[in-house]
């Protein structure tokens, strides 16, 4: 098969790409670095020839509702033309488990946007819906970090490793069109401040976690149910203290 991914060369991106490339099949990393640019539709077409599906993981420069709104429905209309004109028969979108009960952020509003243009759309779809990343937790607590003290919710989630969501949006995308919202999960669940505590500790990082019921998750505020997978969401098989031994953290700039 012929798979485009759209934010093939991110942090998802390049590992779906790698995983796809590993079972034999035809898979394109299609980002502004390799000339694919879904906002003005530079490459769009040429890269989507012949394509029997295409997995978008991309996503807004931020959280800025008018940011986000702008570039999931600029890049969702420019990709379902484009699919059109090319015969896809398959769109894969990677989204956030619990977008819907997040509605009081305007970028979950935005991703939201994004998944009605998909279900309004011709091409047959799937969407999956994943946890927060491990990769995602250095992230967590610098945007919560006040001085040497990061205040976070003491709120469950069940994040996963980056490998597995790329695991998981190849094989939806090899399994066939859904039409249907997939859940993926980590194996275990946590703690979001206890989890973030464990991070910094390995990192020898000094910063003290505060478990604050007033903190807010990047402005929002969330309950043990917010960030949960359904019980039928499917698993990672990374469990995250084989994640924090080898995985190592990114390059500080």
């Amino acid at each position: 098969m012929k798979i485009v991914v759209i934010g093939g060369t991110g942090l998802i991106g390049s590992k779906t790409v790698e995983k796809l490339r590993q079972q034999g099949h035809e898979a394109i990393a299609a980002a502004p670095n390799t000339g694919v640019d879904t906002i003005t539709g530079a490459g769009l077409d040429a890269a989507l020839a012949d394509a029997d599906a295409v997995i978008d993981v991309s996503n807004s420069p931020t959280l800025d509702e008018r940011t986000a709104m702008d570039f999931f429905q600029t890049a969702g209309r420019n990709l379902a033309a484009a699919e059109a004109k090319a015969g896809v028969r398959h769109h894969v979108a990677l989204s956030v488990v619990g977008t819907a009960r997040l509605q009081d952020s305007g970028y979950f509003r935005a991703k939201l946007a994004q998944e009605q243009l998909i279900k309004a759309s011709p091409i047959p779809w799937t969407i999956v819906h994943a946890t927060q990343f491990f990769e995602f937790l250095r992230g967590i607590a610098g945007s919560a970090t006040e001085g040497d003290v990061v205040r976070l919710p003491h709120a469950r989630f069940q994040p996963m490793a980056a490998q597995d969501v790329a695991e998981a949006v190849a094989q939806a995308a090899l399994a066939g069109p859904a039409r249907d919202t997939i859940e993926i999960a980590g194996p275990e669940d946590f703690y979001m401040d206890e989890l973030v505590a464990r991070v910094l500790a390995w990192d020898k990082d000094p910063r003290r976690v505060i478990a604050d019921p007033e903190a807010p998750y990047f402005g929002l505020r969330i309950d043990n149910g917010s960030l949960m997978p359904g019980a039928r969401a499917r698993l990672g098989a990374t469990g995250f203290d084989w994640w924090v031994a080898n995985v190592p953290p990114p390059a500080k700039k």
